[in-house]
């Protein structure tokens, strides 16, 4: 533990931080039938608070400002989940920047110094859903008129102390109430995801992620229901105007339905590029799915020995993808954090006037209406949709016509969006790899003092910890970072060739190396129950 007088700061909130609501931990074994039960019944509540809309929410006017992340994001536009996860996942990247800078003094290798991080963490949330739910409510998610009037003539009888003219008739004090139910939403998320931590089998938020693409996919490739307009807002005109969305259903609506004449003209271009849900998307989800499950099986295997008890082995493995899919998580969601106060900055009439970056182009321009960037910083880091975003109109600028993102850009503003875009989801990822590594005990020096006190050895070395750890130097920082880059790659290219349901590069790598893990921790748990003979049969 710390000597006292270099104890963090952060100490003093933990009189606070402690009383905040938790999930306790179980005392003994949890049964693995009822760990499944807690995932399904936690998973069931999610798709219904999914569905759950916020009152008194202006639905024709309402802007979703994380449409392009709302696969990762893991919610719902219009609900009480409309901020998802992202309050999570950001105060995740405050504490991990601000503790691997230094900035918080805080060694995670000591136990009460981990307790003060994590309750920590908690509070940062807490914060984050304010920080996010205050700038979407009073700009984007109004309150409906007749709702407003309602509030304001109730709080017009109950008023005190001069307080309602203060509300604006109502809508300031409606707009609080929606703040209100978007916090109530984010922290049932946040203690959902420890009740699957501590009650359960992984990580709540993996799983809320997993669910929310799985659905995307699903019903990209799979919704036989004809799409009124394209993604980009054009009318769909030509063979494929009565087409399903959905791509298996277009594939065969199309060998019924439409001419070899009409086609091979134009037809077939439309159902190979065309958005939504082009035939590439779909080959391109299946080559990225294929492409994680043998990522995730390629790991390097030390060779461990026990000290006294002879014939003892066993084998630490360091995965390919060692910091898992955790670093395009941050990544992603740093980079929706950006489009968010760049959108805001452009298009709220307070935040305009901030002196430097209100309305500025450099930063960001939007088409009106839209949230989708089409200039500036915000352009430049912005998610990349199919070929059809960006192959195409460098092939032939025509393509570009109708949409607002695209069409006033040339060729080489388009190939330096793809090149910026490529390179900071990468260095982010490797940047963000690095920090989770140190900040969860997957470092050499950590994970040697695990092995020494486990009391295994690397045969042919020293038991000692440092002799460890320079054996380990060997190989984790750099799995670290090619774990980072390849992930990193894996999502960017998943972006360009695009995929179904319009769920992301991001978004389908994280589903796909969730449910690898999930299928393996249920493995592990169930082989945990097993009897000894028969786990060591099974190679436990």
């Amino acid at each position: 533990m710390p000597d006292q007088e270099k104890k963090s700061l952060l100490y003093k909130l933990k009189p606070f931080t402690d009383r905040l609501p938790a999930i306790s931990k179980p005392e003994g074994h949890v049964h693995f039938r009822t760990k499944m039960l807690w995932v399904i019944l936690i998973l069931f509540l999610y798709f219904v608070m999914t569905n759950v809309y916020i009152y008194g929410l202006d639905k024709s006017t309402t802007i979703d400002l994380f449409a392009q992340y709302r696969a990762i994001i893991a919610g719902a536009s219009g609900s009480i989940l409309q901020l998802g996860i992202g309050p999570i996942v950001t105060g995740s990247i405050v504490m991990q920047l601000f503790t691997g800078a230094k900035i918080i003094n805080l060694d995670l290798n000591d136990d009460e110094d981990k307790a003060v991080y994590q309750s920590t963490q908690k509070f940062v949330v807490l914060v984050m859903i304010f920080v996010e739910a205050i700038p979407q409510v009073f700009g984007y998610l109004s309150p409906s008129p007749i709702f407003s009037h309602n509030i304001g003539v109730l709080a017009s009888r109950v008023s005190v102390f001069g307080i309602y003219p203060m509300l604006n008739s109502g809508k300031v004090l409606s707009q609080i109430i929606i703040i209100v139910q978007l916090f109530v939403g984010s922290y049932l998320i946040f203690l959902m995801d420890e009740i699957v931590s501590k009650w359960g089998i992984g990580s709540g938020i993996s799983m809320f992620i997993a669910a929310g693409v799985s659905q995307q996919i699903f019903t990209g490739a799979l919704n036989w229901y004809p799409a009124p307009t394209a993604a980009n807002g054009v009318a769909v005109t030509g063979p494929l105007a009565n087409a399903p969305v959905g791509t298996i259903p277009k594939i065969i609506y199309v060998l019924f339905h439409v001419p070899l004449g009409q086609l091979t003209s134009s037809g077939f271009e439309t159902l190979m590029l065309g958005q939504p849900n082009p035939v590439t998307a779909l080959a391109g989800t299946i080559a990225i799915f294929l492409i994680v499950a043998w990522t995730e099986s390629t790991r390097i295997e030390l060779p461990l020995a026990h000290e006294t008890a002879k014939g003892a082995r066993g084998r630490y493995p360091i995965k390919l993808i060692y910091a898992s899919n955790i670093p395009v998580i941050l990544v992603a969601a740093l980079l929706a954090n950006v489009s968010m106060f760049s959108y805001l900055l452009w298009t709220n009439p307070a935040m305009m006037k901030i002196p430097l970056i209100g309305h500025q182009a450099w930063l960001g321009t939007y088409a009106t209406g839209s949230t989708t960037p089409t200039g500036g910083v915000a352009w430049y880091v912005s998610n990349v949709n199919g070929l059809s975003d960006w192959l195409l109109p460098m092939i032939n600028p025509s393509y570009a016509l109708g949409n607002p993102q695209l069409q006033n850009h040339t060729f080489l503003q388009i190939a330096a969006w793809i090149g910026t875009f490529t390179f900071v989801y990468v260095l982010g990822a490797i940047l963000f790899a690095r920090f989770w590594i140190e900040t969860t005990n997957m470092g050499p020096k950590a994970v040697a003092e695990q092995i020494e006190s486990s009391g295994m050895q690397i045969p042919g070395f020293r038991r000692d910890p440092r002799v460890m750890k320079r054996v380990l130097e060997r190989y984790i920082p750099t799995v670290t970072v090619l774990s980072g880059a390849l992930v990193g790659f894996l999502a960017v290219g998943a972006d360009l060739i695009g995929t179904v349901g319009n769920a992301t590069g991001v978004g389908l790598l994280l589903a796909t190396g969730i449910l690898i893990q999930f299928y393996d921790a249920i493995g592990q748990e169930q082989m945990m129950e097993m009897h000894p003979v028969l786990r060591q049969f099974f190679g436990g």
